[in-house]
């Protein structure tokens, strides 16, 4: 219990410490943890006071109820058989940056309320720029996740278009102008239509482009689309192209989706939140082709490089219109130093910055780039030898390409000849496994078909435990039939 205004450092130390231990010992013993808790919704609350303590309580009863409370409604995103959505895992370096943010508990906004944090910021996203292979006139920006940074390229888009005004007078100052649309394929992620209806384009603003067998965007339908919406009366102003969707990670052709915002003189953003940092390793790079070519591009560290979420960076080569979309200076803020260093606060929605560039410093440095090619190409290894293992077996059918690491598939069986009964057994099948605590998966349809995805990326995941999870869903489909 504590009677000082904050702990002494003797007991911070001791506090501390045992933190430490507690994190080491979590961390060193993931795997026997269930990866999906087995809890009800309510049954946290439940078991929590319903109105706070008046009266100081010792960190050895936060620490048992953290223990006996918190845990066991858990779910383990570190756990290396977590393979659901995208994976986002903590390394150590990457905990010890999130440590030291939140002990500097530092504001960002400006240059001079923490100068350390925004030039470490555009060292890091100069160093992050050149991993990826993105030419040297793109500039970054870190927000929170790919939702934001999306929303801000959108934005940005729609200060871009000439005779607007919107900044200034909004849609309802817009008087007898075309309707705005922004296109993205059928498999673009629901974050792009949220950006859509935040920049005031609305739903009925956006037009969905019919994407191939191998789920990418068809770059003539697009060409169509923008012919007959300008035929219609509409102005089309953003096209988002998608590298590594989120059901299949499928890779839209953005160098030929690029001939065409170039012609048609339309913002291209490129959202490459999860797979665009697998081009860190040189092989893949190849997956950005195109890109160099786009006004805004999104990629996502903590997805797939292995830091504490949340941190997305939005790279852009219209630096000047994300400014312009977005500064606005009251004088309690103006600084002596306005002119000649950057002011994060002037690129977007937030004023207030954590200092989330450590967690790269620390990352990269402590990996390097060798280091992460070499997890991430076992990463996309793993998932080609379990595609293998998929397609050999005639109970279990692939369902897209593979090209990055997250397998889509389903079970098939003679008895289940309608879509209806063969979605609904592999629901069950899903189920089944996600219930013995060993695995987590998650799901999609495609085409209509209940589809399982097993994304491979975590930090901590290994070649057992891909085989152990390739055996469990075997053995849970022989149960049921």
């Amino acid at each position: 219990m504590s009677t000082n205004i904050d702990m002494t450092p003797s007991d911070f130390r001791k506090t501390g410490y045992q933190f430490i231990d507690w994190i080491n010992d979590y961390i060193s013993n993931l795997e026997s943890y269930p990866v999906l808790p087995n809890v009800e919704p309510g049954d946290i609350k439940r078991s929590l006071p319903s109105s706070p303590p008046e009266q100081s309580e010792d960190f050895d009863k936060i620490i048992s109820d953290l223990n006996n409370i918190i845990m066991p409604g858990v779910t383990h995103w570190n756990h290396p058989k977590f393979m659901a959505y995208f994976n986002s895992t903590s390394s150590s370096a990457g905990i010890f940056a999130e440590l030291l943010s939140g002990a500097f508990n530092t504001n960002g906004m400006v240059w001079k309320s923490n100068p350390a944090s925004t030039e470490l910021e555009e060292v890091t996203l100069d160093w992050l720029r050149q991993m990826i292979g993105l030419p040297e006139d793109f500039w970054g920006i870190i927000y929170d996740l790919a939702s934001s940074s999306s929303m801000h390229a959108i934005i940005a888009a729609r200060e871009n278009i000439e005779g607007y005004s919107i900044r200034e007078k909004g849609f309802g100052g817009v008087k007898d102008m075309p309707r705005l649309r922004l296109y993205s394929s059928e498999q673009a992620h629901s974050s792009i239509d949220k950006g859509a209806i935040l920049a005031g384009v609305g739903l009925e603003g956006i037009r969905k482009i019919p994407v191939d067998d191998q789920f990418r965007m068809i770059p003539s339908e697009l060409e169509r689309a923008i012919k007959e919406d300008r035929e219609n009366g509409w102005l089309p102003f953003c096209v988002v192209a998608t590298v590594g969707t989120t059901s299949t990670t499928s890779i839209d052709p953005v160098n030929e989706i690029a001939v065409i915002t170039q012609k048609e003189n339309l913002w291209l953003h490129v959202d490459a939140a999860h797979a665009g940092i697998a081009a860190i390793v040189p092989e893949m790079q190849k997956i950005l082709k195109g890109s160099e070519h786009a006004d805004s591009i999104v990629v996502n560290p903590h997805k797939w490089m292995f830091m504490p979420i949340d941190i997305s960076v939005l790279f852009t080569k219209r630096k000047e219109i994300l400014k312009r979309a977005f500064s606005l200076v009251p004088e309690y803020l103006k600084t002596d130093e306005d002119n000649e260093a950057t002011n994060f606060m002037d690129y977007g929605i937030q004023l207030g910055r954590r200092f989330r560039a450590l967690k790269l410093w620390f990352v990269i440095r402590y990996f390097g780039r060798e280091g992460l090619i070499k997890i991430i190409r076992e990463h996309l290894r793993l998932a080609q030898n379990l595609k293998t293992l998929i397609d050999g077996d005639p109970h279990f059918e692939r369902l897209a390409p593979v090209p990055l690491s997250t397998i889509c598939f389903h079970a098939v069986h003679p008895k289940f000849n309608d879509v209806e009964s063969l979605n609904k057994f592999n629901k069950e099948l899903m189920d089944r496994l996600n219930n013995t605590g060993e695995v987590f998966l998650s799901h999609t349809i495609l085409n209509g078909i209940f589809t399982i995805r097993i994304v491979i990326s975590g930090l901590r995941t290994e070649e057992r435990h891909v085989n152990e999870v390739w055996d469990l869903i075997k053995s849970k489909y022989k149960e049921m039939i």
